[in-house]
């Protein structure tokens, strides 16, 4: 059964982990977004990837456009984790991902699912990469 929820667990809160992302995290960009992703270890996490989610305040100076695209990139994300956290599963591997909001004006909510689902494709092929012998990580 496939859940549709996006619970605080699931969310990258922690300043640690994120500096660390931010500091050590392997990064690529599908336009809108740019994409921070490292590889941890959680024991005793029930969720196999914990997401953040940001907006350049230099881009959008009111709070209200900020919050809409974090709202509908959360959405888009949460609609379509479901077969990625499969992959992650199957692969025991668990990721802290950052979505970076990089464009200057609020994309439609269509082009935002596209691109996330692009996103987590693409991710899926980074863990395949983790995972290889000769990996860094």
């Amino acid at each position: 059964m496939k859940t549709y929820s996006f619970n605080t667990e699931e969310r990258l809160k922690s300043r640690k982990l994120i500096e660390t992302l931010f500091r050590e995290g392997k990064a690529f960009s599908v336009f809108p977004y740019r994409v921070l992703y490292m590889r941890v270890n959680q024991a005793g996490s029930k969720y196999p990837a914990q997401a953040g989610f940001t907006v350049s305040t230099k881009r959008f100076p009111h709070a209200v456009d900020r919050n809409r695209v974090k709202r509908l990139t959360r959405e888009c994300w949460r609609l379509q984790k479901q077969s990625f956290y499969d992959h992650l599963a199957q692969h025991s591997c668990q990721l802290a991902v950052f979505f970076i909001y990089t464009d200057k004006k609020i994309a439609p909510f269509a082009t935002l699912q596209d691109k996330i689902s692009v996103i987590l494709k693409k991710l899926e092929k980074e863990v395949l990469k983790l995972e290889a012998p000769g990996s860094a990580l």
